[in-house]
């Protein structure tokens, strides 16, 4: 589990899905619902990069 005192690579990399703190802010980030969010890490894991490529294509 990664530290709320830590910030920086690589955690800022990855998507933590586990905490609702990093779901509200990839979410906001990206400009999706939390559950799109979710969906998306599914389908494609949880790094950012894949996450916002899979989020442009739909």
């Amino acid at each position: 589990m990664d530290s709320k005192n830590k910030t920086g690579w690589p955690d800022s990399n990855l998507i933590n899905t586990s905490e609702n703190y990093e779901v509200e802010y990839w979410a906001n980030k990206f400009g999706v619902r939390p559950e799109r969010l979710k969906t998306a890490v599914r389908a494609v894991g949880n790094s950012a990069a894949a996450v916002a490529k899979f989020l442009n294509n739909k």
